[in-house]
């Protein structure tokens, strides 16, 4: 079965209906079909809930983390992830956030969800389903 890892900006687009909305939406529709698996760190998730209560009050805030949370799943950050996703940031110098991404991408063998373009450095160790950029 396919896996997907979602960074926080894919998650953002959904909730916010902007440019890639749509394709992040049809990967919730496959892993409810069980189709297609979703994961996302706890990092990210954390990202995205301070970038949605920019937008949001804080009861939709909290809708949108469990429809989050019932089509992927939350992984949480151990000794090894977090040791591992240091090396990834010293030999990148992405963000933070992005390297937890990049890294549970990298160990599920799965494709990371972002419209980040930062990730192309990682080169082909990372697949990447790129969604379109979005400027305010």
């Amino acid at each position: 079965m396919k896996k997907y890892v979602l960074d926080a900006n894919a998650l953002v687009r959904l909730y916010r209906n902007i440019a890639g909305a749509d394709t992040v939406q049809k990967l919730f529709v496959e892993a409810k079909a069980s189709r297609v698996r979703l994961f996302i760190s706890a990092v990210n998730l954390t990202e995205v809930l301070y970038v949605l209560a920019k937008y949001f009050r804080q009861d939709q805030v909290l809708q949108y983390l469990a429809i989050a949370r019932a089509a992927a799943e939350t992984m949480p950050v151990d000794d090894q992830a977090a040791l591992e996703t240091a090396a990834v940031r010293i030999r990148y110098k992405l963000g933070l956030a992005d390297c937890f991404a990049a890294e549970l991408a990298m160990r599920l063998g799965a494709t990371l969800v972002t419209a980040d373009p930062e990730f192309a450095a990682l080169g082909k160790q990372l697949k990447i389903l790129q969604l379109p950029r979005y400027s305010v």
